[in-house]
């Protein structure tokens, strides 16, 4: 059985790497280097398992930039490219996954597709009735950035939003090529657009647990308090449980930010309060951490990495480009130290890349993260990063 897979990302090339221990794969991207480093059994992406299985696992896996050798004779073809959050318009840009589907019927229209990609509800129904094509189904992937092919071999449940046969069997495959049995993943099976409802409602909720962290975190700090001690003390509680507690200088990624505004826009006309203030607490919170910045009067403040996190090379949304955005904003030198960025300037803000340099040259150093790089210049280090973790 022939799959094929739209998109290199951490998405798109986990399911792929995934689904060819077992299955043929096909995957399909517009970056020949993301497929030249993949046919290379490199990945284009920062994530230890997947590094891992593309050197020294057996997989049935290719990438092509052709559509016609990845569409032709695939039994499902998943759709893994990036959706955006237009602000203006208040939803989400899915240009890019209607062209997939539009290029993929022209070519094979038997496929079932399988969407991955974060859309807004209601997305696969219209596209049913768009392209007249039953077989096209939603299934929401829950996977943490370098950790995403450790999440789909042990992936907490399986949603399928589709009633076919077909796509039954497509929720059998995930989780025939997990390391999990049937009765450790529950396999759900529901309407498209409940699926929908999931995937956005789930990362709405993890937005709303960083954001009372981060709140609790904020009162602490004003209060002089330990938010170490609070913290351990109400995730003591096993209703609340001691994980997803770290405070941060606010939610970011690629899923959070745009999952919970597209959530809100679809509460337009139903009475609510939560989800409105998990979009503003955010908002909230890069105001306070940029604040606390600014009262410690720095001459030179250095940004310690825009990553969201450790092992990650992703700073896509990153709460702290918002953070560094509000500082230039202010009289102040901005100094960065990132070693993803090559350039001498990001954002008009100089990039050095030496770290001794780096630190030599700031008052202050922001952190979201600590790294062992900034264990012994703690006195210089602002960050709310309690627990070293992320």
């Amino acid at each position: 059985m022939k799959i094929c897979v739209v998109g290199n990302g951490y998405v798109g090339l986990s399911l792929a790497v995934l689904l060819a221990q077992k299955y043929e794969v096909v995957t399909l991207d517009i970056s020949k280097d993301r497929v030249d480093s993949i046919n290379n059994k490199r990945s284009p992406i920062k994530d230890t398992e997947l590094e891992n299985f593309l050197i020294n696992k057996p997989l049935n896996l290719k990438s092509t930039v052709n559509k016609d050798e990845a569409y032709s004779n695939a039994e499902y073809i998943i759709i893994a490219t990036p959706t955006n959050y237009d602000l203006k318009t208040g939803s989400f840009d899915t240009s890019a996954v209607e062209g997939v589907i539009s290029d993929c019927i022209a070519i094979n229209s038997r496929g079932l597709i399988v969407i991955k990609s974060t859309i807004p509800l209601g997305f696969t129904e219209n596209m049913r009735n768009k392209f007249n094509k039953s077989e096209i189904i939603f299934s929401p992937e829950f996977l943490r950035e370098s950790k995403a092919l450790y999440d789909n071999l042990y992936p907490s449940r399986i949603v399928i939003g589709g009633q076919s046969k077909k796509a039954l069997k497509f929720g059998e495959m995930l989780l025939e090529c997990s390391f999990h049995s049937k009765k450790d993943t529950p396999l759900l099976i529901m309407d498209s657009k409940e699926a929908e409802a999931v995937k956005l409602f789930s990362n709405t909720f993890l937005a709303l647990r960083v954001s009372f962290f981060n709140e609790l975190d904020s009162f602490a700090e004003i209060q002089k308090l330990s938010s170490k001690k609070i913290i351990e003390g109400v995730s003591a509680d096993p209703r609340i449980g001691n994980y997803y507690n770290n405070p941060s200088f606010g939610y970011g990624g690629y899923c959070l930010p745009k999952d919970t505004k597209q959530l809100l826009d679809n509460f337009n006309e139903i009475p609510n309060k939560i989800i409105r203030a998990v979009v503003e607490s955010n908002k909230t919170r890069k105001d306070f951490i940029t604040n606390s910045i600014l009262n410690k009067q720095p001459d030179t403040v250095g940004v310690y990495r825009l990553i969201m996190k450790q092992g990650s090379d992703n700073f896509r949304e990153s709460a702290v480009l918002d953070i560094l955005d509000k500082l230039k904003t202010k009289k102040i030198k901005i100094i960065l130290y990132e070693p993803f960025i090559n350039e001498e300037y990001f954002n008009n803000i100089e990039v050095v890349s030496d770290l001794s340099d780096f630190i030599s040259k700031s008052d202050l150093i922001i952190a979201n993260r600590i790294s062992d790089d900034l264990k012994f210049i703690q006195e210089k280090v602002y960050s709310r990063d309690i627990f070293r973790e992320n």
